[in-house]
């Protein structure tokens, strides 16, 4: 799942970013809100780490800005600003959550966590698809109940997969969501992880559609 993280403070958004990653996301990082408002028009984040007091287009404006714009993606606000009526304000602004700072990391994975399950539908905190049982949390998966060692990207990929079952992603978009901006990605990159979690898993898991894309059933033998 690939995060956007708006931060100017430097050593914290290095921070988040590197920590947000050793959680398994994807993360890109921008320090003013004007990068942030351009990032977001052009690529298909799950979700936006937002701190308020930005330069160049402070915080508020940006969530208002995505807000008027009908645009649903998740937004937790992330700020030193700790007054009860702050608080207030932001999620009535129409933020999903609100931490403040400093935080522990792994509060602020779970956090994003939960709000992309609702964003997703998904009660859940685990996803079962017949024999097939993941854990986002965790990083685990086990298939006709045997454990699956995945690498982080495999592990990303069919957690994608697996997200929006049924539905055919397409190898644009599963690259979009998989790979942020600072990584390069190799022409057959997809169709690698693709190979590899057929072999792990069961060749029927993944299904391709020629020319489209690929998904994940939404019921598996």
């Amino acid at each position: 799942m690939r995060v956007l993280v708006v931060e100017d403070d430097a050593l914290l958004g290095d921070a988040l970013q590197a920590g947000l990653k050793q959680a398994g996301f994807a993360v890109d990082w921008v320090r003013d809100g004007l990068a942030a408002d351009r990032a977001l028009a052009a690529e298909p984040f799950a979700a936006v780490v937002l701190d308020l007091g930005l330069p160049k287009l402070d915080g508020p404006e940006l969530l208002r800005r995505l807000r008027a714009a009908k645009n649903p993606i998740p937004v937790l606000i992330l700020t030193a600003r700790d007054a009860l009526p702050e608080r207030i304000a932001g999620l009535d602004a129409g933020a999903d959550d609100y931490l403040v700072k400093p935080c522990d990391l792994g509060e602020l994975a779970a956090r994003l966590r939960a709000l992309l399950r609702r964003a997703a539908g998904q009660a859940a905190p685990q996803i079962d698809i017949g024999p097939l049982h993941i854990d986002p949390a965790a990083r685990r998966v086990s298939y006709r109940g045997r454990t699956v060692g995945l690498s982080a990207r495999e592990f990303a990929l069919l957690h994608e997969l697996a997200r929006e079952a049924g539905r055919v992603l397409s190898k644009e978009q599963l690259e979009q969501r998989l790979y942020p901006w600072d990584e390069a990605i190799g022409s057959n990159a997809i169709e690698v992880h693709v190979h590899h979690l057929r072999r792990k898993l069961a060749p029927e898991v993944i299904v391709t559609l020629r020319g489209v894309g690929y998904f994940l059933p939404k019921e598996l033998p």
